[in-house]
């Protein structure tokens, strides 16, 4: 198993934490791990992306030129990084935000509808986490619980109010995708 996964979106919408919680997670089951990050200086609203790499066997390098997954945030990122996702590979796409439809018709497309769930669930910066849970629903190589545990230690201490939010937003977004 090789997952070369890129996550893009807008400085602030959780990308990078999406492709940290992916990282630790493949970590925590026992896979060999690279996390990349990459923004610019204006950080939030800025472009922002990242490239996880996920494997049963060492990572020679986190850089690839072709992935097996796209998690699109926004309109720029799908555009920008489609076209690297290998044949028979994946895209995820928030549909909130993104009004183009994945053109290649040799990938699969999921469309989450990110900030409507987190809206429905009652905070709009957890759209990260709903697009998280569809992730992992749909591809079935990380375990659920696997994640939480990882949502329940990046918010420890003063922000444990924010677990049960969190999680919620994560369910919700495997939901979408069964």
């Amino acid at each position: 198993m090789l997952k070369r996964i890129i996550i893009s979106g807008f400085g602030g919408q959780g990308g990078l934490a999406i492709g940290k919680n992916l990282a630790e997670a493949g970590m925590e089951q026992g896979f060999h791990v690279t996390w990349a990050p990459s923004y610019g200086p204006e950080m939030r609203g800025g472009t922002a992306n990242c490239s996880v790499v996920i494997s049963e066997k060492p990572v020679g390098s986190p850089v690839f030129a072709v992935s097996t997954e796209l998690i699109a945030l926004n309109e720029p990122s799908l555009e920008k990084f489609e076209a690297d996702v290998q044949s028979g590979g994946a895209v995820f796409v928030n549909s909130d935000v993104v009004t183009d439809r994945v053109s290649r018709e040799d990938l699969s497309a999921c469309y989450i509808p990110c900030a409507k769930i987190a809206e429905e669930v009652g905070n709009p910066k957890v759209g990260n986490m709903v697009m998280l849970g569809a992730y992992v629903a749909k591809t079935g190589f990380l375990k659920p619980e696997t994640i939480e545990a990882m949502i329940t230690q990046m918010f420890a201490g003063p922000k444990a109010k924010f677990i049960p939010l969190n999680i919620e937003a994560f369910r919700r977004g495997m939901a979408c995708v069964k």
